[in-house]
């Protein structure tokens, strides 16, 4: 037999675990972009869960709807920018692959900072 659990237990057990969870109010919308879809929730309820530094959003009820992505028109005039990668992130690479920091370097700009996708790519 299980003895039900209070709410305020629940929360006070959360707080001891270092665990906070908290709601969003007046959430009109959220949206999710994936690289081949728009996923749109109206009216949901937001949490938050904080846990070890991390925060967990749980989107809760709500009208969900998918539409293509919204893509920005590219300036015609304006130069491609290079993302801003820092000097940790390209040591972090070079030590990983064995390459060198402006290899890294180079490599974490195409993969616009993504250090996985950089790792993988000097290693292939």
């Amino acid at each position: 037999m299980h003895r039900r659990i209070s709410p305020r237990e629940q929360r006070r057990m959360m707080q001891r675990m270092g665990m906070n969870m908290d709601t969003v109010p007046e959430v009109e919308q959220v949206i999710i972009k994936t690289s081949s879809k728009d996923i749109v929730v109206e009216q949901p309820e937001v949490a938050i869960l904080e846990m070890q530094g991390q925060k967990i959003f749980q989107v809760i009820g709500g009208q969900v709807t998918e539409k293509a992505p919204e893509r920005k028109a590219a300036a015609t005039t304006a130069a491609p920018v290079a993302p801003k990668v820092s000097e940790e992130d390209v040591q972090l690479v070079a030590d990983q692959t064995g390459k060198s920091l402006d290899e890294a370097r180079k490599a974490l700009e195409e993969c616009e900072g993504d250090l996985a996708k950089a790792i993988l790519l000097l290693q292939s």
